[in-house]
């Protein structure tokens, strides 16, 4: 492992202070009262008040939800360790909840800390963004094929604005920005009795981490950003980074089949093959399971693939949809009807209580409060699916295609893109694989030159969507960050661990 460079002790009774701290915003609940989960009675569930609208604290109000494990030796116990789920749409609490899915969190990390988690405003058992379902259903299809579709768009993305402010409780709709995400995320802290927070955010985490940073510098103890969200990027390099990024963990999937015996595909040429699958995509003759694939479907089901990543498995699937020579299996059905639900980044499905069984969830919402993605017209949209092709000749039809879809017609975020403006003292860790397929490695630069001397780069040489999971090393750097306060030194990196899926 890398050299480190100690920036604080850090003692067994609780975590550093950086000074005198500012006690919870104005508004927040005061405390959680912890009892044994419905599902799991290992884990702790509770509920925090918060205002609905932080400029209004004095207004409505709804319960946010929590999760936590109680560090395993007390004795050592350093103090609460907060994470930040992906998405957005990701539930914190079902992190937490069911002992399996504790994997995520090394043994050491869990001796030292009480592990927190929650489901974000709008997100899970936390006030969910609620639409109809029927509207859900009727989504168009994620690529537009020319002006008439992209005006139809355009409608019905307003159509489903106003079903999902009319759905979601206690007028939550027009807050479910990450910024308000931040004052929740410091009234956990204060409900939880820390003077600071120790924070480890993923994927759509790091940007509640980074815009944390920002509002509350002095009341971070530690706080890791694991695959970089850069929230300075413009349409155009939105669509091309994305597309970039998994561009290059699609090559480094063909290198290893090349190399590998155990890939199923080896020995034959994988890009002819794709071209070909794609090609079938496009003519709207490929199905899977009986369900035709649109090219951008088709794009997200290896993307997926491409996240742990499982390279066996998706050498298998590809060789399965091209096992007749035509690249179609199943009964086919025409056309493009739009994202299916593993296509989805945010799947929209019914809601888990009887009481309203036509109404969906739908985080894209979320996402279209804290992004600006401007398209004037299906030209100017032709022009970026001609600039995403050129850049990414395999994959050009990425996921990102769906969030500039769906905001189509959105007014102005609360939370629009720009460039971090961190002043804190203690350093903040980023960690990024050099080949992920979602949050590329240019985000992890780009936002670790806005951080400058505020922040270290750690880098894992290998693949995938994250990196604590996906090597020991990178692992232990970042277990030795949040217990111990020590940051690698600039530069450092773990060598890359070879796929077993």
């Amino acid at each position: 492992m890398a050299p480190t460079a100690s920036v604080g002790e850090v003692g067994s009774a609780g975590p550093v202070g950086v000074g005198p701290v500012p006690g919870p915003p104005a508004g927040a609940g005061s405390r959680i009262a912890w009892r044994p989960c419905d599902q799991d009675a290992s884990a702790e569930c509770g509920a925090l008040s918060v205002p609905v609208n932080w400029a209004e604290p004095g207004g409505e109000r709804f319960d946010l939800q929590l999760a936590r494990r109680t560090a395993t030796d007390p004795g050592a116990r350093v103090g609460s360790m907060v994470f930040g789920p992906g998405g957005p749409g990701d539930s914190g609490v079902e992190r937490i909840v069911g002992k399996g899915n504790m994997a995520r969190f090394s043994d050491r990390l869990r001796s030292r800390f009480d592990i927190v988690s929650f489901d974000p405003r709008g997100v899970g058992l936390s006030n969910p963004v609620r639409c109809s379902q029927r509207l859900l259903d009727r989504r168009p299809p994620t690529v537009i094929k020319d002006q008439a579709a992209f005006d139809a768009t355009v409608r019905y993305n307003r159509e489903l604005r106003a079903d999902c402010r009319k759905n979601t409780a206690h007028g939550l709709f027009d807050h479910a920005d990450t910024l308000s995400m931040v004052k929740d995320l410091d009234a956990i802290r204060a409900a939880l009795g820390e003077r600071t927070l120790t924070f480890h955010g993923s994927s759509y985490g790091t940007l509640l981490g980074e815009q944390y940073a920002e509002q509350y510098p002095e009341r971070i103890r530690a706080l890791v950003l694991e695959a970089v969200v850069d929230h300075s990027l413009g349409t155009r390099e939105f669509l091309t980074t994305q597309a970039a990024t998994l561009q290059d963990s699609f090559d480094e999937f063909v290198a290893w089949c090349d190399r590998s015996e155990d890939c199923a595909l080896h020995g034959s040429d994988v890009r002819a093959l794709w071209t070909d699958l794609l090609a079938g995509a496009e003519r709207g003759d490929l199905s899977e399971g009986g369900t035709t694939l649109a090219p951008f479907d088709l794009n997200v089901l290896v993307m997926k693939r491409l996240y742990d990543p499982e390279w066996r498995r998706l050498a298998e699937f590809l060789h399965g949809l091209s096992e007749d020579g035509s690249g179609s299996k199943g009964t086919r059905t025409a056309g493009d009807t739009g994202p299916s639900a593993a296509a989805s980044t945010g799947p929209s499905k019914p809601a888990s209580t009887g009481a309203e069984p036509s109404l969906g969830s739908n985080p894209f919402e979320i996402f279209c409060q804290d992004w600006r993605l401007p398209v004037r017209d299906y030209q100017d949209y032709a022009r970026e699916l001609r600039r995403v092709a050129r850049t990414a000749p395999d994959m050009r039809y990425p996921r990102a295609l769906m969030s500039v879809s769906a905001c189509l017609g959105a007014p102005q975020p609360d939370n629009p893109q720009h460039r971090l403006k961190v002043r804190n003292t203690r350093p903040l860790l980023l960690t990024n694989s050099i080949h992920d397929p979602a949050a590329g490695y240019s985000w992890a630069t780009s936002v670790a030159r806005q951080l400058g001397r505020h922040a270290v780069l750690h880098t894992y040489e290998g693949w995938g969507h994250g990196t604590y999971s996906s090597s020991p090393c990178a692992q232990r750097t970042v277990d030795d960050y949040l217990i111990e306060a020590k940051v690698p030194a600039r530069g450092a990196s773990c060598p890359a661990v070879e796929p077993t899926g």
